[in-house]
């Protein structure tokens, strides 16, 4: 008996268990979700707690004082894309990447005079790799990725309109790479 009622308890268990792992990502519905980030418009969400759960790929200083993007440029992904990325050379599909841009803060310290180092954060962006074409209509989902820029002020709303008009520009001189500036990435090298 107690052999009957452990394996029905052990098929119970794994029953609740698939149909949790079979559960669509927060906010997809459909069959194929493949990211947490996205719904099933292919509305993009930024990542929560991204500088905990993430790797950290590199920073950039953006330091040109008429620049739009002056400031601190920290870019993170998940251990996993790093970990594909470091064995094909190609981010997997559904991958994520958050960068961080922090106005900056200067000061005197011991170790020199003067220093740079990030603020408080003005905007973030986010691509989310899709390698199979999931949002064809959407505007913002283009060249094998979609598209997302959140500020400081309203962290939960996309104010990326189009791909064409609100990113691609930046990204054109990375289009061999993927549209990624892997060279501040030393991360995604094992350097």
């Amino acid at each position: 008996m107690n052999a009957f009622i452990d394996a029905r308890a052990l098929a119970a268990g794994a029953a609740v268990a698939f149909a949790v792992l079979a559960l669509p990502a927060q906010g997809q519905t459909g069959p194929e979700p493949f990211s947490p980030w996205v719904d099933a418009q292919g509305q993009i969400s930024l990542p929560k707690d991204f500088r905990t759960r993430f790797v950290h790929l590199g920073s950039w200083a953006v330091t040109d004082e008429k620049s739009a993007a002056r400031g601190m440029h920290d870019v993170y992904t998940e251990a996993s894309s790093v970990e594909h990325y470091r064995r094909t050379g190609r981010f997997p599909d559904g991958a994520t990447l958050v960068k961080e841009i922090r106005a900056f803060s200067t000061g005197g310290l011991t170790t020199g005079n003067p220093v740079l180092w990030a603020g408080d954060p003005a905007v973030w962006f986010v691509m989310v790799k899709d390698g199979r074409g999931r949002f064809a209509g959407n505007p913002l989902w283009a060249d094998g990725w979609g598209w997302a820029l959140f500020k400081a002020d309203a962290p939960q709303r996309n104010v990326a309109t189009r791909y064409e008009t609100d990113c691609q520009t930046c990204h054109i001189p990375a289009s061999k790479t993927d549209r990624v500036f892997i060279q501040g990435y030393p991360t995604l090298g094992g350097r």
